[in-house]
């Protein structure tokens, strides 16, 4: 045997524990077709960075826009987070010709989404008193393009999520999860970093043209992820079946198990790993010194703990780990990670600030894999999509809450610091953000206390009837 047949030979061994998500796929549901359903995520992931990361710098440093405007403009997004309850509902009992469930909510989340990016960045420049026209038209503007291209990304993910959860059987649906958000992860790291590169250097003419490519990628990215992804079924979205109400529905599922638990957890985590998000880069750069170099490099380790999480949560729970359990375990290492974040002043040791910034990553990815995989168990009388919905619209909400907080709570308590409001011993600059780490702490003590009585109950067994199917370098595409 030659030795290119010997590597060859062991290359097609190399299985799971070396590539996490090589095991997903099944002859159902082939990586290739995964791959392009995933693809909702990369657009969503596109939006997000655009929004919270690039608009958010470029509104206020290269247009002059007032910072509390451009806080309420990113803002905005998060008012259709409720409603994803009722999108997913509404994907849920669809009726239509067509024989599609899901499909029409990924479009029209689409449509919203391209539109909103596309009239984008007209609406700055008028804004900011670039371009022609008074500035309430350019505000009113601006509003309304944020708020189309929140509706959309919320449309698009609640939508997609669960057609992905109808496609995949119950033993691939926790590496399907854990999939999903690596592609929104790299769906947000590569956006970053082609939208740095194509506005260097910033002109009005570049920002137009970048902001709409991206409406165009959106469009391009989706209509790829959903062409022949679901299978009409006329008979299923029938125009004379009995039309569901949806407060019925909610209460019907509320009444699962312990759902109005699980959703309390849902919001106190959620809002526990994001409080720091708009603090913790300021705190390397004011408290420990950091360069600016040094401090960008927090928002890589943080997507480096979590894809280290989604890989883990994939094993664990394709193996029949209790997501609950594995819900708190994120959140055992979350707390462990703020405090190592709030010694590392006192310290001043930057080495531990970022092992802390690592572990929230970690923390957070892992709490937001589980619990959207216990999500997805919560799918009786063929409501997954408002059984997703209602997890992602009280994430989505407690996160733009808590966010914003955790800029007010640090101003604010950074303040009265600074001023000698509360005495010469907390009057150093750490103090406001020592302030929203410590709730942050408090908040995911209270996340266990809500997740205790859910773990106790045990952990569903996989089913073991079936012949496993592995899935190595063997059976990839191409």
């Amino acid at each position: 045997m030659s030795v290119n047949q010997r590597l060859a030979r062991a290359w097609l061994h190399v299985g799971p524990q070396f590539l996490p998500f090589a095991d997903v796929a099944s002859a159902e549901l082939p990586l290739a077709r995964l791959l392009r359903l995933a693809l909702f995520q990369v657009s969503v992931g596109m939006a997000l960075a655009l929004l919270v990361g690039t608009l958010n710098r470029v509104m206020i440093v290269e247009l002059g826009v007032p910072a509390w405007l451009v806080a309420a403009m990113v803002a905005l997004p998060v008012l259709f987070a409720p409603l994803r309850s009722l999108i997913g509902f509404r994907s849920d009992t669809h009726r239509s010709h067509l024989g599609w469930k899901r499909v029409p909510y990924l479009w029209f989340g689409t449509l919203l989404q391209f539109g909103g990016l596309a009239i984008m960045p007209f609406a700055l420049l008028v804004l900011s008193g670039g371009g022609h026209g008074p500035a309430w038209i350019g505000l009113v503007g601006a509003a309304l393009a944020f708020l189309l291209t929140g509706a959309g990304l919320h449309t698009t993910q609640t939508a997609g999520l669960a057609l992905a959860t109808d496609l995949a059987a119950p033993a691939q649906r926790p590496r399907v999860v854990a999939l999903m958000f690596v592609m929104l992860l790299v769906g947000m790291a590569a956006s970053s970093l082609a939208f740095g590169l194509l506005l260097t250097p910033f002109t009005p003419l570049r920002l137009v043209q970048v902001v709409q490519g991206a409406a165009v990628a959106t469009m391009v990215l989706n209509l790829v992820a959903l062409w022949k992804q679901e299978a009409r079924n006329p008979q299923a979205t029938r125009h004379d079946r009995p039309a569901e109400d949806f407060r019925a529905a909610w209460r019907s599922f509320v009444r699962i198990g312990r759902t109005r638990r699980f959703l309390v957890a849902v919001g106190l985590g959620s809002a526990a790993f994001s409080m720091q998000d708009i603090v913790l880069e300021p705190y390397g750069g004011e408290v420990l010194q950091l360069p600016v170099g040094a401090t960008s490099l927090l928002t890589g380790l943080l997507a480096l703990g979590s894809l280290a999480a989604f890989a883990l949560a994939a094993r664990r729970l394709s193996r029949g780990a209790d997501p609950h359990r594995l819900a708190a375990l994120g959140v055992l290492v979350g707390i462990l990670s703020f405090a190592a974040v709030i010694f590392a002043a006192p310290l001043g040791s930057a080495l531990l600030f970022r092992a802390g910034a690592t572990g929230i990553g970690f923390g957070g990815g892992l709490f937001s894999v589980a619990l959207l995989s216990a999500a997805m168990a919560l799918d009786e009388g063929g409501h997954v999509g408002l059984a997703i919905g209602a997890w992602g619209a009280v994430q989505a909400s407690c996160i733009g809450i808590a966010t914003a907080a955790g800029g007010a709570l640090r101003d604010g308590v950074g303040h009265l610091a600074t001023s000698g409001a509360l005495g010469e011993a907390l009057s150093q600059p750490a103090v406001g953000y020592s302030v929203v780490y410590h709730l942050e702490i408090l908040l995911l003590f209270a996340t266990l206390v809500v997740l205790g009585p859910l773990c106790t109950a045990r952990a569903v067994p996989r089913d073991t009837s079936a012949p496993a199917r592995p899935f190595g370098l063997a059976e990839f595409p191409g």
